[in-house]
């Protein structure tokens, strides 16, 4: 079986399997890449595919190791597609084929099982180590185009007796930073500028400031390379500072880690908040629900648009063209259910598993709209938060 799919990579997937190696059907929930005892279980939303591949990477490698197409009569369940995979580790990486009908719903779907998908759930990305090398040189190999894949985390990490500051809002200074210019001045004085690392050094400076929470501008995944205009005097390419264009709402910046390990970013923002939780300042993400870095639909799907644009972002009825009540283009479908329940997994990840206090929304009218784009006098998102 294992000749079967995946060829000639059949020794480097012996390489990193361990004895016991099985695909199996798996569970539906919870969605993602989730390390169970002895293996790993996968699950994917997409109500309108046909067919959804699963794509396994060795790291450093550009090709996949294995591709496991899900039987629409074994592996899925109601809308989820599943499978279990034993015998195999955290720090592999993987990503998704999707499939889809070729008319009828083509105007508002865009299946292309020639891109490989980012999992929406995935906690970690493989790509963008250092600032300005993500996708325009990162996933450049020889000329060889490396997709985006999430990375299965192992989420081991000693709090020690890390809890909520629970400061009262009244009682709140908060001190709005961006992780990487907070930093990356060589004055900043730190051994890891522009990082997470970066801002716990600075615990002290902070607590001189008699701050009493940080309030991180957007730290989930982002391309800043996805920028195509350049300095005019030097011809070097602008980069997207802000991050205000998410790939993923789960996974932290890569380029905010030190990097080395797949797992670094993960684990040095956990240091960062355990840090400035010892010194009693609370940490507060700005969270960018309003729309994603896929951008305008005739650009490449890397992971929403592709697993099934009609339910993850608002769309005219007639014509399949994104609503735009951001501004930004592709508006987030907030009040579907499936994309409702994402948002609020996605919430109680980063209070549960990354131990943040507190949230701000970027153009947060948005989560108050329907899936028609209209205004709702009772919007679920909201009612249920």
């Amino acid at each position: 079986m294992i000749q079967d799919l995946c060829g000639n990579n059949r020794e480097k997937l012996l390489e990193i399997v361990a004895e016991g190696f099985e695909i199996t059907r798996g569970r539906p929930l919870p969605l993602g890449a989730n390390v169970k005892r002895d293996g790993i279980n996968f699950a994917v939303f997409s109500r309108h595919a046909t067919l959804i591949t699963l794509v396994l990477f060795s790291p450093d490698e550009i090709e996949p190791i294995i591709e496991f197409p899900l039987d629409p009569r074994y592996n899925r369940t109601g809308d989820v597609w599943h499978a279990f995979i034993k015998g195999i580790e955290p720090r592999i990486q993987y990503g998704f084929r999707a499939s889809g009908p070729s008319d009828g719903d083509e105007k508002f779907q865009v299946f292309n099982d020639g891109n490989i998908l980012i999992d929406p759930y995935a906690k970690a990305l493989s790509d963008g180590k250092k600032w300005g090398e993500y996708a325009s040189q990162e996933r450049k190999k020889g000329g060889v185009s490396r997709p985006l894949r999430g990375v299965v985390v192992d989420h081991e990490f000693d709090w020690e007796f890390d809890q909520p500051l629970n400061i009262h809002l009244a009682d709140s200074i908060i001190y709005e930073i961006h992780v990487r210019g907070f930093t990356i001045h060589p004055s900043s004085g730190v051994a890891h500028p522009g990082t997470f690392l970066g801002i716990a050094e600075k615990v002290p400076y902070l607590k001189d400031l008699g701050v009493t929470a940080v309030e991180l501008m957007p730290v989930t995944e982002f391309d800043e390379t996805d920028n195509p205009r350049v300095n005019p005097v030097s011809k070097k390419p602008l980069m997207n500072f802000w991050g205000y264009h998410p790939l993923n709402f789960f996974s932290p910046k890569t380029g905010y880690s030190s990097g080395g390990e797949l797992e670094a970013p993960i684990t040095e923002f956990k240091s960062m908040v355990k840090a400035l939780h010892k010194a009693g300042i609370e940490v507060i993400l700005d969270m960018v629900f309003n729309h994603t870095g896929e951008g305008e639909k005739a650009q490449q799907a890397t992971s929403f648009r592709g697993l099934d644009n009609g339910v993850y972002y608002m769309m005219d009825p007639d014509t399949g063209e994104y609503l735009n009540f951001s501004g930004c283009g592709n508006t987030v479908n907030c009040n579907h259910p499936v994309v409702r329940d994402m948002i609020l997994n996605c919430l109680c990840y980063w209070v549960t598993e990354m131990h943040v206090d507190g949230f701000r929304f970027d153009l947060a009218s948005i989560m108050g709209r329907g899936r028609d784009g209209q205004v709702l006098r009772n919007p679920p998102l909201l009612r249920n938060s």
